[in-house]
C-alpha cells in the first residue's frame, strides 16, 4: 500500500509532466507562427527553433487567468546577418507575432 507522501509525490509527478507536455505543444504552435512569419516575409528562420523568454501569468480574453508565454527567434535575409523575432501566446492564442526592422540588400546584387 502507498503512504500518503507517496501519493502525493506521484501526484506532483503527473501533474508536472502535464504542464511540461503542454508547454511542448505550445512550443511548437509558437515555432509553427515563426515560420509562417518568415515565410510570408521571405526570410530564412535561423536554428529553426524559438526560444522561450518569459513566462506570466496574464488575463485571457474571457476574462479568466491563463500563462502568457514570449518566444524569441532569429531570422536572416541572406544568412549573413541576424535579426530578432517576437511570438507572444496567451494560452493557444496568438497575441503578437514581430519582426525587427531589416533591411534587404539582396536588391541591390
Amino acid at each position: 500500500m502507498l503512504s500518503s507522501e507517496q501519493l502525493l509525490l506521484i501526484l506532483v509527478f503527473a501533474v508536472i509532466s502535464a504542464w511540461w507536455w503542454r508547454h511542448l505543444g505550445i512550443r511548437q504552435l509558437a515555432l509553427a507562427h515563426a515560420r509562417k512569419a518568415c515565410q510570408k516575409a521571405n526570410v530564412q528562420l535561423l536554428d529553426q527553433s524559438v526560444y522561450l523568454r518569459k513566462i506570466r501569468l496574464a488575463r485571457s480574453p474571457v476574462s479568466l487567468v491563463t500563462v502568457e508565454r514570449s518566444y524569441e527567434f532569429e531570422f536572416s535575409t541572406r544568412g549573413d546577418r541576424r535579426f530578432l523575432g517576437w511570438v507572444v501566446l496567451t494560452g493557444r492564442r496568438l497575441q503578437r507575432l514581430e519582426l525587427q526592422p531589416y533591411s534587404d540588400d539582396n536588391w541591390l546584387q
